[in-house]
């Protein structure tokens, strides 16, 4: 009883000094994305900590074992409640013990995910045909994955043990592309944040880790082929990633269903490449004499396009991904325009004077190099390579930024690429590293990647979103509490029927539950209103 009092006093001073703002009483058990469809009883089961157990009864696989172990140790390892009084004493409601949850894994274990990958599951617990028990049963591991989740968010913490109402689920995602990008050129970030960051992924049904490794501030990819890239280009001799970090960060995502797609970005962008590959990068002048400075990649020297092949051999042979992101975007054309020898080469190619033709001509060719690599890649540019007339191939995917607070904009962009017949991703309105005073979450929540003027048949060209946290000013002692909850609103958008997040009201509570469950888990994640999670004296 004194916990019920101390709580009723809590709730009564939050809402006395929240200046205005309600208290939001969040919701129980409640999964987060929302499923597509999920149907829940009063009745229920209790769960106890030293009795519980999975019990795999298809097939098995070290991703399988790895998610059981680290998913029983998540799901019952909250302090928040214990030593609050149960409030649900053995009523008439109560079905008995969940001592176990059977794992039915009813296809062999794929090595790798992948963009076509099957993530659809189903839950039953306490159901009408398999009352007293519990099952998650999925065709693919990465369905499982996702199963897992979900039941692990259906535990309510009860005293000493843990309640789950009487629950059937059946649940896919909306979009297959479900990205989040993480810049670690701007600010490098350490690998712990890293993973971090992946496990709260995981938790939220992300499935693609977009990494933006190397820009024009620093170059902390280090190659094994071209080792001087990384020593003359990294901030320091500690801020790089070794090919052992990448390996690890791709098997920790793997083990998590998270796909890994590096960004190496070009022609423009990389400033820090040019002192450790000389003659990579375009000599500026002025007044017909160099300047000291660099622009974009020289496009006109074939050695170039021999380093680049050889780089990304190795860049695509380090990521098991079958895309590979190319950038594009962005590319400062006044650095070429200065040079008398890029002048001389657009001359003998009819090019005229519009600079947009050298940038095609160097895409296509950079194109054209990835597809012939031995891993025989797929690519993502940004939306200028596909705005400036580029010829890309059929099968390219334009990935659209721009004009991120004018959404007519995007929207018409989203139009035309999928008129011209690509598939697309939408970022421009998922931009979290554009923060506000106040409860920004609200336009991430309202924004949808097939709201625009297209038929179905454009539609189906979306292939899903992502959001990306810029790192001007994000590194390792704010990347979690910037970027979380604020991007589980984009996972729900990106999972969950567009049905099921077309309020933002509705959302409240279910989204104050999930951040307290985060905070619960570990991660310093940051409130959204005036609040309170009893996670919260743990800190």
């Amino acid at each position: 009883m004194m916990w019920k009092v101390l709580l009723v006093a809590l709730s009564m001073a939050v809402n006395l000094s929240s200046g205005g703002f309600p208290y939001v009483e969040p919701t129980e058990g409640d999964v987060w994305p929302r499923p597509q469809m999920m149907q829940q009883e009063e009745t229920y089961m209790l769960v106890r900590p030293g009795t519980f157990r999975f019990s795999v009864t298809g097939e098995d696989c070290d991703i399988l074992q790895e998610a059981l172990q680290r998913y029983t140790g998540a799901m019952l390892r909250s302090t928040s409640y214990r030593n609050r009084e149960s409030s649900w004493r053995r009523s008439e409601d109560f079905n008995g013990y969940l001592d176990t949850v059977s794992v039915n894994l009813m296809k062999p274990c794929e090595d790798y995910p992948h963009q076509d990958m099957d993530e659809q599951y189903e839950i039953k617990i306490d159901s009408p045909d398999q009352p007293a028990s519990g099952t998650i049963t999925a065709q693919s591991i990465w369905g499982i994955l996702r199963g897992l989740e979900s039941f692990s968010q259906l535990l309510i913490p009860d005293g000493l043990e843990y309640r789950v109402k009487s629950t059937q689920i059946q649940d896919f995602p909306r979009f297959s592309f479900r990205g989040f990008m993480l810049d670690t050129a701007r600010h490098y970030l350490p690998l712990r944040k890293i993973f971090e960051n992946l496990d709260l992924m995981a938790m939220n049904k992300f499935n693609v880790f977009h990494w933006h490794l190397v820009d024009d501030q620093s170059f902390p990819y280090e190659s094994a082929v071209f080792p001087d890239l990384s020593k003359e280009g990294s901030f320091s001799p500690i801020h790089i990633y070794t090919g052992e970090n990448i390996s690890d960060v791709v098997e920790y995502a793997r083990l998590r269903g998270i796909r890994v797609l590096p960004e190496f970005d070009t022609p423009g962008h990389t400033k820090a490449w040019g002192p450790g590959q000389p003659g990579l990068l375009t000599t500026c002048y002025e007044d017909e004499k160099p300047d000291g400075t660099y622009g974009p990649i020289d496009p006109t020297k074939e050695e170039n396009y021999d380093f680049l092949r050889s780089l990304l051999t190795e860049v695509t042979d380090r990521f098991h991904d079958h895309y590979i992101h190319l950038g594009g975007d962005e590319v400062d054309f006044d650095c070429w325009k200065s040079n008398q020898n890029i002048t001389e080469f657009m001359k003998k190619m009819n090019f005229t004077g519009d600079y947009s033709k050298l940038e095609s001509f160097y895409i296509t060719k950079l194109i054209e190099l990835v597809s012939h690599l031995p891993t025989e890649n797929g690519y993502l540019v940004w939306q200028e390579v596909f705005d400036n007339g580029v010829d890309v191939a059929d099968d390219t995917i334009i990935h659209i930024w721009k004009n991120r607070t004018l959404p007519e904009v995007w929207k018409e962009e989203l139009k035309k690429v999928t008129q011209a017949g690509y598939k697309t991703v939408l970022s421009s309105c998922w931009y979290l590293n554009d923060i506000s005073y106040g409860q920004d979450w609200k336009k991430y929540y309202e924004c949808d990647p097939q709201d625009f003027d297209g038929t179905e048949d454009q539609k189906t060209l979306v292939m899903g979103g992502e959001a990306c946290m810029w790192g001007e000013y994000v590194d390792g002692t704010n990347l979690i509490p910037r970027t979380w909850p604020r991007a589980s609103v984009v996972a729900e958008k990106l999972w969950s029927s567009a049905a099921h997040t077309n309020s933002t009201s509705a959302a409240v509570p279910r989204l104050e539950e999930h951040r307290c469950r985060l905070l619960d888990r570990g991660h310093r994640v940051e409130p959204l209103w005036p609040s309170y999670c009893m996670s919260d004296v743990d800190l």
